[in-house]
């Protein structure tokens, strides 16, 4: 039992810190969730593209996957937040 206490610990404590990083940045995410949604992703990728963006400058968000892709895992970890919270919800009933 000590050993189970311990690990627990553990996992709680790493659970907690993660979801206070992932709290902290919900700003920017839903930012990225806004310029990908309203058209301003559509055209700085297309300004990268016709080469007016300089080639130093890092931009990873303006790959065609990368931000989509990022944003359709955000929500779909949310999701599997919610059926984690419910089943454990329900064991402990």
């Amino acid at each position: 039992m000590e050993s189970y206490l311990d690990e627990a610990n553990s996992a709680v404590k790493n659970f907690s810190d993660s979801l206070e990083r992932y709290l902290n940045v919900q700003s920017k995410i839903h930012e990225l969730s806004e310029y990908y949604s309203n058209g301003q992703w559509r055209q700085d990728f297309e300004d990268d593209e016709a080469g007016k963006i300089p080639g130093n400058i890092k931009r990873g968000v303006l790959s065609e996957d990368a931000l989509y892709d990022f944003l359709t895992e955000n929500d779909s970890m949310l999701e599997h937040a919610e059926e984690i919270i419910r089943e454990v919800r329900m064991k402990r009933k």
